[in-house]
């Protein structure tokens, strides 16, 4: 039986933080248990500001509120619409300014409530007001549960590209509470689903195998089946965090598996027609594509991750893939190096690679791939 909470430590030495993740554990206020975690990982706190994505501000986000005004803390709510185009510079400085009217100063608190747009957006809030704010996520999709919320990645969109500025900014935990997706539209949350498929074709082929047989449960989102697979997942995005904070090294360029593609695909579409979690899958069978042309790996790794996205309900394809809008915008990549393009490609399950050099034709015959057949 599943513990009511669990933990993970994200190790970063003197910026490590847990990830809590329970079951409906924040709705109880005569059991403040979020109260009680976060007064825990922030200190002494009387002012949080409270950014919410809008669909959400009637369920977790009022009851974060309560337990918050219980402990005697002052609340300022900030509620911000859902979809990618929230991620802009505008609504950014509407935040700045709702914080610089409501008194916030450096001993407040930001709490962001919502999925990854709330979070990536009100990280880079707390990251840049007064040259920083402490910060905690509350992430309320299973995408933001997995992927989003944890590693410190904040930041906004420009017409140019995706999360093109921001910055690298750690909450001091992050609470994950499954209850919320409970109220979860169907299709967000078969979109995070392509994030969990990714952690095990990544670095972690025993979850994967895991993954071939629970698919169909997880769908079905089995309460034990789910907080086992977010946990994993978890677990692999704090490992590799933990190895490579900010990049550095390369070893955290290994998460963006697919996700060259994938933001090509979000930004030619416009943002919002084609979901985070949607373009990701589609993405990882381009990049798949392209490493069977690449020589890295042969067909079955496609045929296995092809079974598994199917079995998550996830698209493999995208008709309106256009390699002549989608190149250009690759080109700003943040993997690109001395100009040019790198991809992070699986040579086989459990285990990928970064490659340069790769000529633009068979980049081309990989999204063309995804555009004419369904795998």
């Amino acid at each position: 039986m599943t513990e009511p909470i669990e933990s993970i430590e994200v190790s970063l030495g003197d910026r490590s933080y847990p990830i809590w993740i329970s079951t409906g554990l924040t709705e109880s206020t005569e059991q403040p248990h979020f109260a009680k975690h976060f007064q825990a990982a922030v200190g002494d706190c009387t002012h949080v500001v409270l950014i919410h994505d809008a669909a959400v501000s009637n369920t977790i986000a009022s009851r974060v509120e309560k337990q918050l005004e219980q402990a005697g803390i002052r609340i300022t709510s900030i509620s911000i619409p859902s979809g990618e185009t929230s991620k802009s510079v505008s609504k950014l400085e509407s935040i700045w300014n709702a914080m610089l009217e409501s008194g916030t100063d450096r001993r407040s608190v930001v709490v962001a409530v919502g999925g990854g747009v709330v979070g990536d957006l009100a990280g880079f809030a707390a990251a840049s007001f007064t040259r920083g704010l402490r910060f905690v996520q509350i992430p309320t999709t299973l995408l933001s549960m997995v992927d989003s919320s944890v590693g410190g990645k904040t930041g906004i969109n420009l017409p140019s590209g995706k999360n093109m500025v921001g910055s690298f900014w750690q909450p001091q935990m992050v609470w994950i509470d499954t209850q919320s997706l409970s109220t979860l539209p169907d299709r967000d949350f078969i979109s995070g689903m392509a994030e969990v498929i990714k952690y095990g074709v990544i670095e972690d082929a025993e979850f994967f195998c895991w993954l071939q047989d629970k698919a169909a449960r997880l769908i079905e989102k089995d309460p034990e089946t789910l907080r086992y697979a977010i946990r994993k997942s978890c677990e692999s995005k704090a490992r590799v965090v933990a190895e490579d904070e900010r990049e550095t090294s390369g070893r955290r360029a290994i998460l963006n598996y697919g996700h060259t593609f994938a933001h090509a695909i979000e930004a030619t579409a416009g943002y919002g027609v084609c979901l985070h979690g949607e373009a990701v899958s589609i993405g990882m069978q381009m990049a798949a594509h392209l490493a069977i042309d690449m020589e890295l790996c042969d067909r079955s790794l496609l045929e296995e991750q092809t079974a598994v996205l199917s079995a998550a309900k996830l698209p493999l394809a995208w008709k309106d893939a256009d390699p002549e809008k989608m190149l250009p915008v690759m080109s700003h990549d943040k993997k690109v190096s001395h100009g040019k393009l790198r991809f992070v490609l699986p040579d086989r399950i459990g285990h990928v690679a970064m490659v340069g050099d790769v000529p633009s034709e068979k980049v081309i015959a990989a999204i063309l791939a995804c555009r004419d057949e369904p795998n």
